[in-house]
């Protein structure tokens, strides 16, 4: 397969388009330059953003294959662009906090940085629209959006994803201190990872000077936003 592969839009978001193909079962994703914050308030691009979140993914998913996570990748196409398994997207973002930051900080009133005892994982609604606001489990399961079985899997895939990217970016120097994940459905049933992992969906701080490595640098007019990216692509293609 290859670009010209590319058919029909079928979705665009704030940071991708996904792409229908010729070959049933796939599609084509494709990572934007822009850049948005604070439910797209806030926005921005620079050269380079989506071919760096595109190779930072392609690194990582096939690791995460291997550690025996389940993902929609099947491989990088070109600079910007991957193919993937068609998935039906589950509205229930996860997000993963190791360490308080950004909303939950200032939501509980504590200093950026606590740590905390034990993951915490929050739930949102899938919806642009209405910012991606909170919700629990209940209810999840009480609109359809996902049954019982499907989130006990998805805060089961959630903690081994966790554990394993925690280990993985200790050893390059960096601290993961909250992240947020977004899986799909194949045709047959089975719950994968989809998205990205990237300085978009991620807080990364320098482990040695709490230097933040991420959007926050975007979100926060603190610069040097294109450096944090090229750095965190710099540690995570660095062997072990």
């Amino acid at each position: 397969m290859t670009t010209a592969d590319r058919g029909e839009l079928k979705y665009e978001g704030k940071a991708k388009r996904v792409y229908a193909t010729g070959v049933p079962g796939e599609y084509i994703v494709e990572f934007k330059d822009d850049a948005t914050a604070f439910n797209a308030q806030k926005r921005g691009s620079w050269q380079g953003k989506g071919a760096t979140n595109n190779a930072i993914t392609a690194a990582l998913y096939p690791k995460l294959e291997a550690a025996g996570i389940p993902t929609h990748f099947i491989g990088q196409l070109s600079a910007t662009e991957q193919r993937v398994k068609a998935v039906s997207i589950v509205p229930v973002e996860i997000v993963v906090r190791n360490v308080a930051a950004g909303s939950f900080a200032k939501r509980l009133g504590l200093e950026e940085g606590t740590p905390l005892a034990r993951p915490v994982i929050d739930y949102c609604y899938k919806s642009d629209a209405l910012g991606d606001p909170l919700i629990n489990t209940d209810t999840a399961v009480a609109l359809g959006w996902a049954s019982e079985e499907d989130l006990k899997r998805i805060r089961e895939l959630t903690l081994k994803i966790r554990d394993f990217l925690v280990a993985f970016f200790e050893r390059r120097g960096v601290r993961l201190i909250d992240f947020k994940l977004e899986f799909g459905k194949l045709p047959d049933g089975e719950i994968v990872l989809a998205d990205e992992i990237s300085p978009d969906t991620c807080r990364f701080w320098d482990l040695q000077t709490n230097e933040k490595m991420d959007k926050d640098r975007f979100r926060r007019d603190l610069g040097g936003v294109e450096d944090a990216y090229a750095e965190m692509l710099r540690r995570v293609t660095q062997p072990d």
